[in-house]
């Protein structure tokens, strides 16, 4: 929060800078809020436009609005939501919520608790917790790669990561990335599609783009990894089923100092072709026993989209049984 005096006889004005926060959540829709907070303070003259507050008034005034517009900011900050009952509870000193329920990571864009919602994805985050790489491994729609963008996010916004960094091989599906037009941001962001989707849920969209710029968050492809020491940031490397051994190995190499890292992969996705090993496969039998780093199995049991996606994951391995139980007897 900045804040900018100019000296108009016995008044004060002051440019208020909304940090961090969606401007459209905290003035609401049509200024409601905005239009609120006005009329709870009648001697201040308030103009607000894009993320700053322009206030003009007396300093005794001036001094209890300022505090409670940066309870207001903190507030938008955490739950990425207000209501007219919060600016009513903040504004007269009332007490809100001011922690995280249990188990909630942070909150989505619309306000939504993103907390886990299995056995194995709470436990994916006790893993987490504990150790300073984990690898989450389980079917589509477990979770694995929100929650862990969850995570990163977290730890952002508690200040106990500088960088969010994600990256994913870019696994090429019957054409070369050479022969597909464009430049090569529009050549490899169809393979990092889902990861951007994720933190669009969880950051407001001039705050992502601004973090993006600034290199706070990265997202790459795996092979942009080569040759980088990556430290105090939370490092997720998503679909490493997909990674030849040597890429995984290169890339869990990179860790520096003060670094998490999730690895998270679907053992039944591999297209890597059949001649070629999936990394993922060889690191997991490699690093069972090493310290410091947690291995979490989710299943289908943990689906958290459509029901009719468990019934597909399940009908499908019940397919790939068969098909190799056949491959044995024969």
């Amino acid at each position: 929060m900045h804040a900018k005096y100019n000296l108009y006889t016995d008044l004060i004005e002051k440019h208020l800078v909304l940090e961090d926060i969606d401007p459209v959540v905290f003035y609401g829709v049509g200024n409601v809020h905005l239009q609120m907070i006005r009329s709870l303070y009648p001697k201040l003259r308030i103009v607000a436009r894009d993320n700053v507050i322009r206030v003009l008034g007396d300093e005794e005034q001036m001094a209890i609005f300022e505090e409670a517009i940066e309870k207001l900011r903190k507030h938008v900050l955490r739950f990425n939501s207000l209501s007219d009952e919060d600016i009513l509870d903040i504004v007269k000193g009332k007490r809100v919520k001011d922690d995280m329920p249990d188990g909630v990571l942070v909150y989505s864009m619309s306000g939504r608790a993103i907390k886990p919602r299995s056995e194995n994805q709470q436990r994916l985050i006790e893993a987490y917790e504990k150790n300073d790489m984990v690898f989450a491994v389980g079917p589509a729609g477990t979770g694995k790669t929100y929650l862990s963008i969850a995570l990163a996010v977290k730890a952002l916004k508690e200040k106990t990561a500088k960088k969010i960094i994600l990256s994913r091989p870019a696994v090429e599906a019957g054409e070369k990335l050479g022969f597909l037009p464009g430049d090569m941001k529009d050549k490899i962001d169809p393979y990092l599609q889902p990861l951007y989707d994720a933190l669009e849920d969880m950051l407001p969209q001039v705050k992502l783009q601004d973090m993006m710029e600034k290199h706070v968050i990265q997202i790459a492809p795996l092979a942009f990894m080569r040759g980088r020491t990556l430290s105090d940031a939370v490092v997720i490397l998503d679909e490493a089923q997909n990674t030849t051994p040597a890429q995984i190995r290169m890339f869990l190499t990179r860790m520096g100092w003060n670094t998490k890292m999730i690895i998270t992969g679907d053992m039944t996705q591999i297209d890597l072709p059949h001649s070629q090993k999936s990394g993922l496969i060889e690191a997991l039998h490699i690093l069972n026993n090493v310290e410091g780093i947690g291995v979490v199995n989710l299943t289908g049991k943990d689906i958290v989209r459509h029901k009719l996606v468990t019934r597909i994951v399940n009908a499908y391995e019940a397919f790939d049984k068969e098909v190799n139980s056949e491959k044995v007897k024969s």
